[in-house]
């Protein structure tokens, strides 16, 4: 087992990452920008680095100053936790040329699923149905336009690099599309590098399932069940649950086991999720794998009590998983809220500033039991230069109906002062018939449309 292991991040995934190397008995570095130097969460590491000034270009994307970071510090392991460099193939084979283990897949596997096309060609080889559209990266509007009359409108182009929405455009008809796909393109080279499209079909009411899977380096694996992320806006998810409710007991235990088979069947090391875009009829499709942890990883560890983060450690020191997937036995509801600095009645304006108040619930919230992921607390500032994640809260209870009650019985009773939230966002969406009964998609936020 590693000694001592160089985060190569901030923030709460910062803490989480390190929460594990303490209970694996590895001492946990930090590396901060100049902007974080003060904050209250650089105590939760051994030995704190600074990378520079605040713009995460000049601080957290400097691929040799985390390298040489972890060299002077006599780590043997980076991890680089979700979003910045976490999905970077570069950034791991700089990690591996410089004698640095890199907790993550290997770099050419990172590439292979990092871009969409190939990714959907070799999951598709690997026994998972891909949702009808180009088989490659677009070579002009004229191939999109021929694509799409073939496929039927409505239709998604689609950065073939990257994701979060970047480079996304839904089309009604061609009319749309002749006029998105120039857009489209100039954002996907500006976000990733590379302006390269793709396309796909739209599917109406579509819901996104993803499945958490662990595979160690002996081809071994297992699949941690699915999360149900369809709430979310602008293709950035707001809550998660697990398991989803649209699926029956059949269409889990069947889709774990192919999204299982078709990791192994790629020859995926580490921790990882392989997304679904499910159509309201039920066919599932891939849509992506995230060859990282990923955010939403409690609600997985909350049905399943096995720790996802540090699975992902030890797999990357060499160590065969210590499960079986008979091991794996999900029990209860969890539901995760992430909790960001933003005003959702001003557009969802981002609200930086100075957290006077800080109290996200505990005890005695419902008939569940909360937890609550975070790497603030009351005195420190929300900046303006990273993600706006406050906190993210996972309740988990024997029911759906009593993890809906924990959750909103807690958010309700938090206290946060000094910026807005999206508390309110979350608490409507609680109380819409749609996320009650579970019939909802990735087209809308329940309870939030009167809302503005």
């Amino acid at each position: 087992m590693f000694h001592r292991l160089l985060i190569a991040n901030r923030g709460e995934v910062a803490v989480r990452i390190a929460r594990a190397c303490r209970e694996l008995g590895i001492a946990p570095i930090g590396v901060v920008s100049e902007a974080d130097r003060d904050s209250s969460w650089c105590a939760d590491f051994d030995q704190v680095v600074c990378l520079g000034p605040g713009p995460a270009a000049e601080s957290y994307l400097c691929m040799d100053r985390i390298v040489q970071a972890a060299r002077q510090t006599g780590a043997t392991a980076v991890h680089p936790g979700w979003g910045f460099l976490a999905e970077r193939p570069r950034f791991a084979s700089l990690c591996r040329q410089h004698g640095l283990t890199f907790v993550g897949p290997e770099a050419g596997l990172m590439e292979l699923l990092g871009t969409k096309s190939p990714a959907k060609a070799a999951m598709h080889a690997a026994g998972l149905e891909i949702v009808p559209g180009s088989e490659g990266p677009l070579a002009d509007v004229e191939a999109a336009a021929r694509c799409a009359r073939s496929v039927g409108y409505p239709v998604l182009l689609k950065a073939d690099s990257g994701g979060g929405g970047k480079g996304m455009r839904r089309c009604a008809d061609e009319g749309e599309l002749r006029e998105a796909f120039a857009a489209a393109s100039a954002e996907a080279l500006a976000s990733f590098g590379s302006g390269a499209l793709y396309l796909e079909r739209y599917l109406e009411r579509g819901r996104h399932v993803e499945v958490q899977v662990l595979c160690d380096v002996f081809g071994r694996g297992v699949h941690l069940g699915e999360r149900e992320c369809s709430i979310q806006r602008k293709h950035q998810k707001l809550i998660e649950e697990s398991p989803s409710p649209a699926l029956t007991a059949e269409e889990r235990a069947e889709l774990g086991e192919r999204a299982l088979l078709a990791a192994l069947g790629v020859g995926y090391t580490s921790a990882g999720t392989i997304e679904f875009l499910r159509a309201d009829t039920g066919e599932l499709y891939f849509m992506e794998m995230n060859t990282r942890l990923q955010v939403e990883h409690p609600v997985s560890e909350a049905v399943t009590g096995i720790d996802v983060a540090r699975a992902q450690i030890e797999i990357a020191a060499n160590r065969p998983l210590a499960l079986a997937q008979s091991d794996v036995r999900p029990r209860g509801h969890a539901i995760e809220c992430r909790i960001n600095a933003e005003d959702p009645s001003a557009g969802f304006r981002p609200t930086p500033g100075k957290l006077e108040t800080f109290e996200l619930g505990g005890a005695g919230d419902g008939p569940g039991t909360v937890r609550v992921d975070t790497h603030l607390c009351a005195g420190d500032r929300i900046t303006p230069h990273y993600d706006s994640l406050l906190a993210k809260v996972i309740v988990h209870a024997e029911t759906r109906e009593q993890a809906i009650e924990t959750m909103r019985n807690t958010l309700q009773r938090a206290r946060v002062r000094g910026v807005s939230t999206t508390i309110p966002l979350h608490l409507a969406v609680l109380d819409s018939e749609e996320f009650r009964s579970g019939d909802y998609d990735t087209g809308s936020i329940p309870g939030w449309r009167s809302h503005g």
